[in-house]
């Protein structure tokens, strides 16, 4: 069982940066997938960000490479999600996960943990 807490959101002006975190309870996180997922009103979860257990993997959807980037400390239990020029769109509740087995993972069944949730908005 992995328990997984988000923090680090907020209300942030457009073109602003946040630096989300997701502390993971247990002793085998770093057997993990870690992925960071967000969603908006009224619509489906997005996948974000992937990492792999190791941290030597990541992977982006496309609309968020270059603006965001995922990160671990195995030494901490802890991924991170770093946010850079923000924009309205990116306005949601962002979910960090965490998935049994090895290689990137996009799809929210992939996963087998999730923590709670926390909210990011993007003023313009």
């Amino acid at each position: 069982q992995v328990q997984l807490v988000e923090s680090g959101g907020g209300l942030v002006q457009a073109g602003g940066s946040l630096r989300l975190s997701c502390a993971a309870s247990g002793r085998t996180f770093s057997s993990y997938t870690m992925g960071w997922f967000r969603q908006a009103p009224g619509k489906e979860r997005e996948f974000v960000a992937t990492i792999s257990n190791s941290g030597g993997g990541t992977g982006y959807t496309d609309s968020m490479k270059g603006r965001f980037t995922i990160s671990r400390d195995n030494a901490k239990n802890t991924v991170y999600l770093q946010m850079n020029s923000l924009k309205p769109e990116d306005t949601a509740v962002y979910y960090c996960a965490a998935a049994r087995g090895m290689g990137l993972k996009a799809r929210p069944h992939d996963y087998d943990y999730w923590g709670q949730g926390t909210q990011v908005t993007v003023s313009s």
